[in-house]
């Protein structure tokens, strides 16, 4: 039998005692696995055109005003809307003015479905929405009655935006906005995995589409290398393929004279989506998944997953937050600006998707030459995230296992292992600690874990009984100090072994043991009292009392 046939039938027996893990499924049911760019949001600006002195420059050297009048920049933006109607009349490009509360999206769907019928690339509408920007305003600076002295200031305004939707032959369907005020801050929009859909239907790959994704694919290996293509340099081409064409407030002079828009990263979404080759386990397996990874929000998990050291002064709402529209359930995790999503794509495939807000959330720069590091940090947060989560679940002790850590035994050197027996308060508070320490980028010292442990213990726990706990840890395989530190790692059993204990406490016996009070269901509670009212009958008819 084959290890893929093992692991199935090994799932199917899970499934018929209700239980469904992570293991089981990214193990054996896993039918393809693609990282890529997602959706891709850059910001287009003048760097030379960012104070108000910038404005005065390049309205006198530049252009060759004597006064830098804020009526020359008025001129300057009915020239380029002008030119926009008249690139639409020219080209017979449909023109659609967004409602206020208009989905563009939905609005522009059926327009980019006849450009992709084509083949053509093409502008395929032009979009026109009344929006806030921060644009230049001039003032009367003049302190003298009679003096001309203008200034500039940086302001929101409700102004005109064109939104150039556009077919691509490389990224198909993508938009460049054009602000119509200055300093005429631009936006990109492109899709990485339409773009990666574009490349495998040129290379005669053949696949099956999800919804901005892949389901199927007959050379995964072959997608993946085309997905790790996808850069810098690819987006650099486009942006410029498509501002040779469009009807523009800059021309080749501004161009010359250093004056061009530069692009930097404003939001982009790094994915990686797993397709199940049997759907039918993917609701059972992500309902598990959810309900087991609530605490990924707190500080040490983001730390441990974002790669980032967390600080008493981090700007940052540690939560994980559950949204639900109907049966769909997404999984936000926060740090800083950035958050990570992770849901159910069409019921057949888990997708998690690192949405990076701000670059410097993960230490890269803005600019989009840093798009590639910024890709690399982000697939490393999905691949940490997915670690996390196998380790959440990835617990289940075996008996010769479960023994040795909670009898005392002999360990291979002849050294005596005190037990950890499980019950014992002492030792859930040190499974309880330990789990929370769990992802910690850096590991542990004695003072913190005994500050976790004191915490959850509730009672007075001394620095000699910490020793004495950190070596019979030591002793038991469950935790190593990293050489020439007073720091300690656990171990992959020291991590079995705490997340168990903490697991089997906390929601097994706890909920047991008190299953005779709400918030047990009330078939239990009723069943419970019936099988105390029958005890209490034997000790009477057995002339037994109470001690």
């Amino acid at each position: 039998m084959t290890a893929g046939a093992q692991a199935r039938r090994a799932i199917a027996a899970g499934n018929a005692a209700g239980a469904v893990t992570v293991h089981d499924v990214l193990d054996g049911h896993v039918a393809l696995d693609l990282e890529c760019l997602d959706r891709i949001y850059l910001n287009g600006y003048v760097p030379n055109l960012q104070v108000g002195g910038q404005v005065v420059t390049f309205l006198t050297r530049h252009l060759g005003h004597p006064v830098p009048s804020p009526a020359l920049l008025g001129q300057i933006g009915d020239r380029f809307r002008a030119a926009v109607a008249r690139f639409a009349r020219d080209e017979h490009i449909p023109v659609v003015r967004f409602a206020k509360d208009a989905r563009k999206a939905d609005v522009m769907k059926p327009y980019l479905a006849a450009a992709q019928a084509s083949g053509r690339p093409q502008v395929v509408a032009i979009g026109v929405a009344q929006e806030f920007q921060r644009v230049f305003t001039g003032y009367d600076r003049a302190t003298t009655p009679g003096a001309v002295c203008f200034g500039f200031d940086k302001a929101d305004r409700r102004v005109t935006c064109f939104y150039f939707y556009l077919w691509d032959s490389d990224f198909g369907p993508a938009f460049i906005k054009v602000c119509s005020y200055f300093p005429y801050p631009i936006k990109v929009w492109v899709n990485g995995h339409e773009w990666a859909k574009q490349q495998a239907a040129q290379a005669g790959i053949v696949f099956t589409a999800l919804s901005n994704g892949f389901a199927s694919c007959d050379d995964p290996p072959q997608l993946q290398a085309i997905c790790d293509r996808l850069g810098s340099g690819a987006i650099t081409v486009f942006f410029e393929r498509w501002m040779s064409r469009l009807p523009l407030p800059f021309g080749p002079r501004e161009r010359d004279g250093g004056y061009w828009w530069e692009l930097s990263m404003r939001q982009i979404e790094v994915s990686r989506t797993l397709v199940f080759d049997a759907p039918r386990n993917a609701r059972t397996f992500f309902d598990a998944l959810v309900s087991d990874n609530i605490g990924l929000g707190r500080p040490d998990e983001i730390s441990y997953i974002f790669d980032r050291r967390i600080r008493s002064d981090t700007e940052t709402g540690f939560a994980t937050k559950v949204v639900t529209r109907g049966v769909d359930v997404t999984v936000n995790l926060f740090y800083k600006h950035s958050r990570i999503k992770q849901y159910l794509k069409e019921g057949r495939a888990l997708r998690i998707e690192t949405v990076v807000n701000s670059p410097k959330d993960l230490a890269v720069l803005r600019r989009l030459d840093h798009l590639e590091e910024l890709q690399t940090k982000a697939r490393a947060v999905n691949a940490r995230l997915l670690h996390a989560e196998r380790v959440g679940q990835g617990c289940v002790l075996a008996s010769p296992a479960f023994e040795r850590v909670a009898l005392p035994s002999v360990t291979t050197d002849g050294r005596r292992a005190p037990a950890l027996r499980f019950g014992d308060p002492r030792v859930m508070a040190l499974a309880g600690a330990l789990s929370i320490l769990l992802t910690t980028v850096v590991g542990f010292t004695n003072r913190s874990l005994r500050a976790q442990v004191s915490a959850l213990l509730g009672t007075p726990y001394s620095a000699n009984q910490m020793g004495y706990d950190l070596a019979r840890l030591r002793c038991n395989g469950l935790i190593r100090r990293l050489e020439h530190t007073n720091t300690y790692v656990l171990t992959d059993d020291g991590q079995r072994v705490a997340i168990f204990y903490t697991k089997v406490h906390d929601r097994l016996l706890r909920p047991l043991l008190a299953a005779n009070t709400p918030p047990a269901p009330p078939p239990l509670r009723d069943a419970l009292a019936t099988i105390d009212k029958s005890v209490a009958h034997y000790t009477r008819t057995a002339r037994l009392k109470a001690g």
